[in-house]
């Protein structure tokens, strides 16, 4: 089997395809990413001397080359996480997250549709099995109040153009089931944390502020609460999610750890003052800083579905997975 892995230089996608391969030697992975600034091939040093490994640096708006890529490899198979995902960033540019989230998105699902189906609701013989795994995020759901949690029957309401655009794919992705009898899962998760997260995101930005010297800068009052779920976790639940999700389904992939910002950031500087210690603690950097626009209060997934469906279970909790991402970062900063 050779699988199309979209955005595989980025954080999970780098963590999943080294998680997959270590586990399934006779699967080939193509990896297919463009390396913005959120892409590092150095995530990938553990897997480039594979020989069911390749790269190919590319957009997924560049439909020439999707299907030329699908004709040349057969592939069986689409894990994309291939996807603009800054929030910052999309409020600054909105159009990099349309193009790429949106029009990327229909460019893959077209072209694999198109290289699996005969016709809507007849797939090829060779193709029966053939499946694309879409990976969207829990923003596509809103903002809750301090009760409940995101379902999968949860109406969307996104409010920044990042999670409008997921929202988006994730309903093109919805249409290519109930029109064409595509081959399709949707997995929406919580808020990943761990090794080889992008700098700019809150957790390696705290770690990095804080042996650096610098202020660590929370938005607002700090309060906005997140569900935590660490990287492996995520990549064992896409792996359950692509080969025994139900075709045509949605999974809700969560942690069951929310925590608020300045909870985090405390728990972090505890912790680096017990593993890298100075004259005084690093809680003293805190700063809080303007909110960011339209900020949505708090984040929390359900996931019993994929836990009773598939038989998933987070095995971190965010105290055990928080130790292990700092002393990763302590390596990677050569701390």
């Amino acid at each position: 089997m050779t699988l199309l892995v979209t955005g595989g230089a980025g954080f999970i996608g780098s963590n999943f395809i080294q998680y997959y391969l270590s586990n399934k030697p006779s699967v080939k992975i193509v990896n297919l990413d463009k390396l913005t600034y959120a892409g590092n091939l150095d995530n990938l040093e553990e897997v480039n001397n594979y020989s069911n490994y390749s790269f190919v640096q590319g957009d997924i708006c560049d439909r020439g080359l999707i299907e030329e890529l699908f004709e040349k490899h057969n592939f069986s198979g689409v894990i994309h996480f291939a996807a603009e995902s800054h929030v910052d960033n999309s409020i600054k540019d909105p159009s990099a997250f349309i193009n790429t989230n949106v029009l990327g998105t229909f460019n893959l699902l077209d072209v694999a549709k198109n290289h699996w189906m005969d016709a809507p609701q007849k797939a090829k013989e060779e193709h029966i099995g053939s499946r694309f795994l879409h990976i969207s995020t829990d923003e596509v759901y809103g903002t809750l109040g301090n009760e409940g949690l995101f379902t999968e029957q949860t109406p969307y309401a996104p409010n920044s153009p990042y999670s409008a655009s997921k929202a988006s794919s994730d309903f093109v992705v919805r249409s290519y089931f109930h029109t064409y009898g595509m081959n399709v899962v949707t997995t929406n998760c919580s808020n990943n944390y761990g090794p080889k997260q992008h700098d700019e995101k809150l957790i390696p930005t705290i770690i990095r502020k804080a042996i650096n010297d610098e202020n660590i800068p929370i938005y607002g009052d700090g309060k906005n609460i997140r569900d935590w779920l660490y990287v492996k976790d995520h990549c064992r639940g896409i792996e359950l999610a692509f080969e025994k999700g139900k075709t045509g389904e949605t999974y809700n992939i969560g942690g069951r750890n929310e925590r608020n910002n300045l909870y985090i950031a405390n728990s972090i500087c505890e912790i680096l003052d017990e593993l890298h210690p100075k004259d005084k603690s690093y809680k003293e950097q805190i700063t809080f800083v303007n909110d960011r626009p339209g900020h949505d209060f708090r984040y929390a997934i359900d996931a019993s579905k994929i836990e009773n469906e598939l038989g998933w279970k987070a095995e971190e909790n965010f105290e055990t997975g928080i130790k292990k991402t700092i002393e990763w970062y302590l390596k990677k900063y050569n701390k």
